[in-house]
């Protein structure tokens, strides 16, 4: 089955060309032909000249972005883009959600909508689309919540799976809380899962992991199609009786979004290092899994300063609480294993009760998918997605920060004068308040 992956905005188109490339190159390496046939009838259809061209829709109200992104993807001669497959205008959405939402996208629906119509008629079987955007701006989130709300409306019984890149802490754009704040109300109504890379937790991948030390937006959008591409990437699931999983969205979604007023999730990868020195290390999954399973626990999202030789306790040990008496609790959890010998790893540590909530049995909130083909280089590697309270505080601040703007209605006219009413506000507000407090109550 096929996913038809739509890009939108600046953030959008950027992340996603190097999802397809991080796909491609992994796919062309694979071992065995049924996982990079798998991979690529998942992502990618042939040209009548034998070409791959990626299954996508490019929007964006500029030309700029999506032009570099095409031309990024032919100079790779690996794979491309569909030359009708893209559209752009020459005005942006000045980066207010309003704009994009109300003026933009049902401006364009028409066009956008055949696009993705002739995408979805080139798939033997379609699996559902991942939208992929930002929340800060005003294209990737007032269009995308827009078009994620034609494909929800033309294609009712298709998962829809929403990446969402969220923006730096310290500020991007001036509304850029305001665009989450309505992004975000607006896509838990139609989204069935939504999907969180926080740029701020990337950055630091980048910096103490990767080494890196002038980071750039490649960088950052490099570790997020790792990360992306961990998860959709051909594996068995326990149900696929040795043949690798059909719908990856489906079954995601299926494993961890099974309540609809939970359907934020995270990932986190390990290990994460520089290219130049995975040649050099060896891990074992006892290390692996042990310090994924302190990562979920305690909320970080990555391994830094994890003595990696230290021996793993008994799987069966007892969950530590933090510092405080608390530690991050989960509504459901799915563990995704790739490389050599990925049979024996023991995953009984992530199905201890005292991991999740109280009122979903450990063997319905855990799932695991395992690949014996290795991922991006890698000879071993685990990625966990995660629906538990892992973005609480990120989500819980971003409101606070949007509500206190409210409440001196700074900004609101400009998204008034584009059809968002002061209404429209409290009710998203009101929303995400639900949201937060649902969260909060996942904790035993």
């Amino acid at each position: 089955m096929s996913i038809v992956t739509v890009q939108l905005g600046q953030c959008g188109n950027q992340v996603g060309q190097e999802l397809f490339d991080t796909l491609c190159s992994d796919a062309e390496a694979g071992q065995g032909k049924a996982y990079s046939a798998a991979s690529w009838e998942r992502f990618f259809h042939q040209t009548t000249q034998g070409e791959l061209e990626a299954r996508a829709v490019l929007i964006d109200m500029e030309p700029k972005v999506i032009n570099h992104s095409m031309a990024k993807a032919a100079k790779t001669g690996r794979w491309r883009y569909g030359g009708t497959s893209h559209f752009s205008q020459k005005q942006g959405s000045g980066n207010n959600w309003a704009n994009g939402y109300c003026v933009h996208g049902p401006r364009h629906r028409d066009v956008v909508e055949e696009m993705v119509r002739r995408e979805v008629e080139r798939c033997d079987r379609l699996a559902g689309f991942l939208a992929m955007m930002s929340v800060a701006g005003g294209t990737g989130s007032g269009v995308g919540t827009y078009i994620t709300q034609c494909l929800r409306d033309t294609y009712p019984a298709s998962f829809v799976l929403n990446h969402l890149t969220w923006p730096y802490g310290t500020g991007e754009v001036i509304v850029q809380n305001y665009n989450s704040v309505l992004t975000l109300a607006h896509l838990y109504q139609l989204s069935d899962a939504i999907l969180v890379h926080e740029n701020d937790t990337v950055h630091r991948v980048c910096s103490q992991l990767l080494n890196i030390k002038q980071i750039s937006f490649s960088d950052i959008n490099r570790v997020i199609a790792h990360q992306l591409g961990s998860v959709l990437q051909p594996a068995l699931t326990p149900d696929s009786h040795g043949v690798c999983s059909r719908n990856p969205i489906g079954e995601l979604v299926s494993a961890l979004a099974c309540h609809p007023e939970y359907k934020l999730l995270s990932a986190c990868s390990i290990p994460q290092m520089a290219s130049s020195s995975v040649a050099y290390s060896t891990f074992s999954w006892p290390g692996l899994l042990k310090h994924l399973r302190q990562m979920l626990i305690s909320n970080t999202k990555m391994e830094e300063g994890i003595d990696w030789q230290v021996n793993p306790p008994p799987a069966s040990g007892p969950v530590r609480s933090l510092p405080g008496g608390s530690f991050n609790t989960s509504l459901a959890n799915l563990l995704i294993l790739r490389g050599k010998d990925v049979y024996h790893a023991e995953t009984g540590g992530f199905e201890e009760p005292s991991i999740y909530t109280s009122w979903l049995a450990p063997k319905d909130a855990f799932s695991l998918w395992k690949s014996p083909v290795p991922f991006n280089k890698y000879e071993k590697s685990a990625t966990l997605v995660s629906n538990s309270q892992a973005l609480l505080r990120p989500l819980d601040d971003m409101v606070r920060k949007a509500w206190n703007m409210f409440a001196s209605r700074a900004y609101v006219h400009q998204y008034i004068k584009y059809g968002i009413s002061e209404e429209d506000f409290l009710d998203s507000f009101t929303s995400l308040e639900q949201v937060i407090s649902s969260y909060r109550q996942l904790q035993r």
